[in-house]
């Protein structure tokens, strides 16, 4: 479990986030929406210690992660960023770098390191892909390979920056359906998510951010009813009754139509 208590944080001078109090719950997936430049990134960076704490605390499985050492936060937080290098390594020597956080020097990978490695591709869904060139790869693969190399690192709590950006229908369901088959697991899994149909169609929970404070935090389908949705991004929102439930699709304010998304 993850625990923000009245986060302030940002970069150099430059404040971002406002009193931020919020918490990722295990067996939640958590996404985290708001407009660009609201302070969605910088929320995982501050759990993670890549930003720079200007108050308040973040407590991780209870203790202050300040007090925790780089390793010992990575071996209970994993963190997916948005813009990742192109490493010239086959999907299965990267996976292994998932394990690093446990190992000692020199860093020789163990027995246990490759059987988790092992487990977290066919997890992930990508066990066949091990030998492939990850260069060689298409995004949602990708994808699928950068979440085993998360669950290689056997964290609790697994952040996730814009997963599904640059996906197609498909790979994106992929990746939301598995964040869910995580969550089952009883991990604590966070999305910071643009797509706000995912949002209303998987997630537990959601933080709204705007202007790097919290607009709202509760049940995605309760937020988006109570009007805080439209408001924060400024359009208005819509539900229509389908075969397979209530579904919301968005339309700019002064449209009384639109087609649903």
């Amino acid at each position: 479990m993850v625990e923000l208590r009245e986060v302030w944080a940002g970069y150099g001078a430059e404040t971002v986030l406002k009193g931020i109090s919020a918490a990722l719950m295990p067996g939640r997936v958590t996404c985290i929406a708001g407009p660009n430049g609201c302070g969605k990134t910088t929320l995982l960076q501050a759990v993670t210690g890549l930003c720079r704490l200007q108050g308040g605390e973040v407590l991780v499985d209870g203790l202050p992660s300040s007090r925790l050492s780089t390793r010992q936060l990575a071996q209970r937080v994993a963190y997916l960023p948005q813009g990742r290098a192109l490493p010239d390594l086959t999907v299965y020597r990267m996976v292994l770098h998932g394990r690093f956080a446990y190992l000692g020097y020199p860093r020789r990978y163990r027995p246990e390191d490759h059987a988790a490695a092992r487990a977290a591709l066919g997890w992930a869904g990508c066990a066949e892909l091990a030998d492939r060139p990850l260069a060689a790869l298409s995004g949602g693969q990708r994808q699928q390979v950068y979440i085993a190399m998360a669950l290689a690192q056997n964290a609790q709590t697994i952040l996730m920056d814009e997963p599904t950006t640059y996906l197609d229908v498909r790979a994106r369901f992929g990746v939301m359906e598995l964040a869910r088959r995580l969550a089952g697991q009883g991990r604590a899994v966070a999305l910071v998510l643009h797509d706000l149909e995912l949002a209303l169609r998987y997630a537990d929970w959601m933080l709204l951010l705007q202007n790097g404070a919290l607009a709202a935090a509760g049940a995605p389908r309760e937020i988006c009813k109570s009007g805080r949705l439209g408001e924060v991004f400024g359009v208005a929102v819509h539900e229509a009754a389908t075969p397979h439930g209530s579904q919301y699709y968005f339309t700019p304010p002064a449209q009384n139509g639109g087609r649903p998304l």
